[in-house]
């Protein structure tokens, strides 16, 4: 006995049960599909690179550090920490100092120092950005920090010397002087340190050595 045809009715009632399945699947799908999509890891951040910082990676190094320095005793801290990192990296880890790159940063109150014993003696105590004393003999004559500076220069160690502070001593030096800032700044410049550079802004340079890989130690 042959089976008979399903009613019209029962074939609509079909029709309609296999487009709603089909719905829920293609709903169900599309939701996996979404998920997929929300899931997908977010592409990594990666810092955009300046030509003018690229010096910060040709110095040589298998470890990095930076050093941030503000004022003066900051400055002395950071001398002697410095030291201390270069002397146990050879002691206990048998590195050399071309295995360690180590830049000291000086800006705001400490960026003078970055400065030879000769514009000290020039200027004397606006260096400091403060007029001299009435006394003569109170007027420093020679960067108190430039023999550790220039030790540690030896040992390949690097100094940023802030250029917006630069241009505000030069100010200073300036108008106690009867010149021009531009002179000042250009002369002081002129007469850096042993391994010292300007950059544009100290706070940038220690921003754009982290981004590089340096460690920051703010003493």
């Amino acid at each position: 006995m042959s089976e008979q045809s399903p009613s019209p009715e029962r074939r609509s009632f079909l029709t309609r049960l296999n487009a709603g399945a089909a719905s829920v699947a293609a709903l169900a799908m599309g939701g996996v599909a979404m998920a997929q999509v929300k899931s997908a890891p977010a592409s990594r951040w990666e810092p955009a690179r300046h030509d003018k910082d690229d010096w910060m990676d040709q110095i040589p190094g298998k470890h990095r550090l930076v050093f941030d320095t503000i004022t003066e005793d900051r400055l002395k801290d950071t001398l002697l920490f410095a030291n201390n990192f270069l002397i146990v990296n050879r002691s206990d880890y048998g590195l050399e100092n071309k295995d360690l790159a180590v830049i000291i940063v000086v800006r705001h109150l400490s960026t003078s120092f970055g400065y030879t014993n000769e514009m000290w003696a020039k200027y004397g105590g606006s260096m400091m950005g403060r007029p001299a004393s009435g006394d003569p003999k109170d007027a420093p004559k020679a960067n108190a920090h430039a023999a550790p500076m220039e030790a540690l220069a030896k040992q390949g160690v690097q100094f940023a010397v802030c250029s917006m502070a630069t241009r505000a001593t030069a100010g200073f030096i300036a108008r106690a002087a009867g010149a021009t800032p531009d002179a000042i700044f250009a002369e002081l410049t002129a007469n850096l340190l042993t391994n010292a550079r300007t950059v544009p802004a100290g706070i940038v340079a220690l921003n754009r050595a982290q981004e590089r890989g340096y460690s920051l130690v703010s003493a």
